[in-house]
C-alpha cells in the first residue's frame, strides 16, 4: 500500500525506518531532485554517524551566490529574482564545496554542474566516469535501496508523472531486480510547478511506496539563465545548421552553441533569404562545401525533423513552435496497442499522425519560460512529446533496435567539447590533471550512434580559441592529457571558422582540415608539430587565406551587418536579464577580459581613473554604485563606468553571465 505523507521530516524518518543498515539512495539529475526531502535525509544522516549514507546522483543544480565585488553585486539581485528568495539549496552541495562531508556520508555523481566542483576534493574523489546508459547498471552494482524523485500529479491525485526525469528510474529498477536485489523503496515528492507529461512518463499510484505532498510555499523550478550568443557561437551554429537534412533526426546539447544552432534552423525555415545572407557572410562558397552537399541542405523544412535527444530544452521549444520539429514517429507501445486491437496493418499515415510523437527525450531542463510552455501545451502538442528511458533515447539497443533505426533516419548528433586535437580526439569533460569539469553524460552514446547508423553523422562543436591569461589560447591542440572521445571515432568538427569532415580521413588530411578551422595565430604551431612527427609533408604550405579570415576581428566585421538588421539577435531564444542587466553583462565581460593579467589590470585601472563619470545612471544604481563610499566602491564605480562606455555599442561577444563557478 502506498503511504501518503505531507511532511518531509516524517518521510525521511519513514525511509530510514524501512531500510536496514546502510542507506544507498538514488536521485535524478537536474530538476527531478526532491530538494526538501534530500535535505531532510542529509540532516538525519549527519546526525547519526553510526549509519553510512551514500547518495548517487548527477547535476546537482545550485544557484550562484552574490557578493560585494562587481560580479557579486550583479549576481545577488538577479539570483534572488530569477531563482526566488525561497529556493531550497541542497545542503550536501554546500558541504561538498567546503570539503565538509562527514566521514560516513558520501556523494557520488556521474555528471557535475560545469566547473562547480573543480576545487572540491570530496566531489572529485567520488566522481564516477560513466556513460549515461551505463548508470543503471552501476546503481545495481552498488545495491541502491531507495529511489527518490520529484513528480507531477494529475488533477485528482490518482496518477503521477515522472515528468522531467524518465531517464534512469525505470532502467534502474529493472537493473536492480535483474541483479537479484529487492525492488528499492520508491519515494515521490509532488511538486505542483512540475509540468504534467503523459504517455510513458505517467505511472499509477501503486508505482510508489511513499508519496509526499508537502504544503506550500512551492519553490520555483531551477531555471537556467539564457546566455547571450556571441559572434563565434552564431558562426558555429549556422555552419552546423547546413548539415541537417529535411526529414531527418536531431539531437542537440544545451548552452549558447545549441541556442545558435536552433536559431539558425528556425531562420532557415521561416526566413530562408535572411538565413542564406548569414551563410554568405560566413563563407560565400559554403553552399558548395562537399559535406554540405553530401549530407545537409539549405532549404526550408517541408517534411520536418524528428527530435530525439537525451535532454529537451529551450531550442526544441523554438523548433516545435516554428514547425521545424514535426516529423512524427511511432514507438513500440503504440504499435502494440494497435496490434492488440487488431487494427495494425502497416506503418500507415493514420497511425503515425494519430499515435506518433515528434520529440523524444529522457530529461528536460531550461528557463522559467520553457517550463511555462510545457505546462501550457495544447493537447495535440503534449501528445507529440514522449519522455523515455535514457536507454531508449541514447542508444539503438534499447527496446526495439529495428524500429529505432527506422525512426532515426539521417540523424545528426550535435554536441559540444572544450578542446580537440589536430588528429581528431575530443576533450569534453575533464582537464589533463585529472579534475572533472562536468562529465561524459551521453556524448559517447551519440558519437557511437553517429557511426552505427549508415546515414547519421556525429558533429562536435567548439570555439577555436578562448581568452586566457590576458591573451588567446587555442582550443585545437596538437595533443592533450585527457580524452573524452578517441580519435578513431572522429567524424565532423565545427568551429567559428568552418567545417572539418574527418570521417575516414588519413592523419595528414585530418591535420589539414583541423588547422583550416583553427584560429590564425595557432595554425603555424600545429603545422610545425605535424611536420616534426611525420604527419604532414614538409612541402605543404597553408593557403594565405587561412590566417587572413580566421580571426575574431574578421568574423565580427562579417557578421556586423546581420547584427544590425536583426538577423542575429543578442538573445535569440529570449532573455532572463532585463535591459539594464544586458548592458551590465557586456561591461562585466569586457572588464573580465581586460583585467585577466596583472599588467592588464593596472592598465584598466589607470584608464578608469582617467575616464569621465558614468552616463548610465540605471546601471550604476542596479549595482549599488550610484553613490559610492570609500576607496573600494569609488574604484569599482570608475571601472564599471569605463566598461559601460566601452561596450555601449558592442555586441555581446563572450558576455556570459558570471556564476559561482567563475
Amino acid at each position: 500500500m502506498t503511504v501518503f505523507l505531507d511532511d518531509v521530516e516524517a518521510a525521511a524518518a519513514h525511509v530510514r525506518g524501512h531500510v536496514t543498515g546502510a542507506l544507498h539512495i538514488g536521485a535524478p539529475l537536474g530538476i527531478g531532485k526532491p530538494h526538501r526531502l534530500l535535505n531532510a535525509l542529509y540532516d538525519a544522516a549527519v546526525a547519526d554517524p553510526t549509519r553510512p549514507f551514500t547518495l548517487y546522483t548527477a547535476l546537482s543544480l545550485d544557484p550562484p551566490s552574490g557578493g560585494d565585488d562587481l560580479e557579486g553585486r550583479f549576481i545577488g539581485p538577479f539570483a534572488a529574482r530569477h531563482f526566488g528568495e525561497d529556493f531550497v539549496r541542497l545542503k550536501y552541495v554546500d558541504a561538498l564545496r567546503r570539503n565538509a562531508l562527514p566521514p560516513h556520508v558520501e556523494i557520488e555523481e556521474f555528471y557535475m554542474q560545469s566547473g562547480a566542483m573543480l576545487g572540491s576534493r570530496q566531489a572529485q574523489a567520488r566522481y564516477a566516469s560513466l556513460n549515461y546508459t551505463h548508470v543503471a547498471r552501476a546503481l545495481a552494482d552498488r545495491g541502491v535501496n531507495v529511489l527518490v524523485q520529484k513528480v507531477a500529479a494529475n488533477d485528482d491525485g490518482t496518477r503521477f508523472s515522472l515528468s522531467s526525469n524518465t531517464d534512469l528510474t525505470f532502467d534502474a529498477i529493472d537493473a536492480l531486480v535483474a541483479a537479484g536485489h529487492p525492488r528499492p523503496l520508491i519515494v515521490g515528492e509532488v511538486d505542483p510547478a512540475l509540468p504534467w507529461l503523459d504517455g510513458t512518463a505517467a505511472v499509477e499510484t501503486a508505482f510508489f511506496d511513499v508519496v509526499i505532498a508537502p504544503p506550500p510555499p512551492y519553490p520555483r523550478l531551477f531555471g537556467l539563465p539564457r546566455q547571450p550568443v556571441s559572434d563565434a557561437d552564431y558562426a558555429i551554429g549556422f555552419y552546423a545548421s547546413t548539415l541537417v537534412r529535411d526529414g531527418g533526426t536531431l539531437q542537440i546539447g544545451i548552452g549558447a552553441l545549441a541556442d545558435a544552432l536552433c536559431h539558425a534552423l528556425a531562420l532557415r525555415h521561416t526566413d530562408n533569404a535572411a538565413y542564406r545572407r548569414v551563410l554568405h557572410a560566413l563563407d560565400p562558397d559554403l553552399a558548395t562545401h562537399p559535406t554540405v552537399q553530401a549530407v545537409g541542405g539549405l532549404d526550408p523544412f517541408e517534411t520536418g525533423l524528428y527530435g530525439c535527444s537525451e535532454m529537451i530544452n529551450e531550442g526544441f521549444k523554438r523548433l516545435v513552435e516554428v514547425g521545424v520539429i514535426k516529423r512524427r514517429v511511432v514507438d513500440k507501445a503504440s504499435l502494440m496497442r494497435r496490434a492488440n486491437a487488431g487494427t495494425l496493418s502497416a506503418l500507415d499515415a493514420d497511425l503515425i499522425e494519430r499515435d506518433g510523437e515528434f520529440l523524444h527525450g529522457a530529461f528536460y531542463l531550461g528557463s522559467p519560460d520553457f517550463y511555462a510552455w510545457l505546462r501550457g501545451l495544447d493537447p495535440d502538442t503534449r501528445r507529440g512529446i514522449g519522455m523515455k528511458r535514457v536507454g531508449e533515447v541514447n542508444e539503438l539497443y534499447g527496446l526495439d533496435e529495428g524500429l529505432e533505426r527506422l525512426q532515426r533516419r539521417d540523424a545528426r548528433f550535435f554536441n559540444s567539447c572544450m578542446m580537440a586535437t589536430a588528429l581528431g580526439a575530443a576533450v569534453s569533460d575533464g582537464l589533463d590533471d585529472g579534475r572533472v569539469v562536468s562529465g561524459v553524460g551521453g556524448q559517447y552514446n551519440f558519437v557511437a550512434m553517429g557511426h552505427a547508423l549508415p546515414d547519421a553523422r556525429s558533429v562536435l562543436l567548439l570555439r577555436a580559441a578562448r581568452d586566457a591569461g590576458g591573451g588567446r589560447e587555442g582550443n585545437i591542440r596538437w595533443n592533450y592529457g585527457h580524452t573524452t572521445i578517441p580519435r578513431h571515432l572522429r567524424d565532423v568538427y565545427i568551429t567559428e571558422y568552418g567545417i572539418a569532415d574527418l570521417r575516414g580521413a588519413t592523419d595528414e588530411d585530418c591535420v589539414r582540415a583541423m588547422v583550416r578551422i583553427a584560429e590564425a595565430p595557432h595554425q603555424a604551431e600545429l603545422l610545425d608539430r605535424a611536420r616534426a612527427v611525420g604527419k604532414l609533408g614538409t612541402r605543404f604550405v597553408a593557403p594565405d587565406v587561412w590566417p587572413q579570415r580566421n580571426t575574431p576581428d574578421a568574423l565580427r566585421a562579417a557578421l556586423a551587418p546581420l547584427r544590425r538588421d536583426g538577423s542575429l539577435p543578442d538573445y535569440p531564444l529570449g532573455s532572463d536579464f532585463d535591459a539594464v542587466e544586458q548592458r551590465l553583462l557586456r561591461a562585466l565581460a569586457w572588464l573580465r577580459g581586460r583585467t585577466a593579467t596583472r599588467g592588464g589590470k593596472l592598465a584598466t585601472i589607470w584608464a578608469a581613473l582617467r575616464a569621465g563619470a558614468a552616463r548610465d545612471a540605471e546601471a550604476m544604481a542596479r549595482m549599488r554604485l550610484d553613490d559610492p563610499s570609500g576607496i573600494g566602491e569609488h574604484l569599482m564605480a570608475r571601472l564599471l563606468a569605463l566598461g559601460l562606455q566601452q561596450t555601449a555599442r558592442s555586441t555581446p561577444e563572450d558576455a556570459v553571465a558570471p556564476t559561482s563557478a567563475s
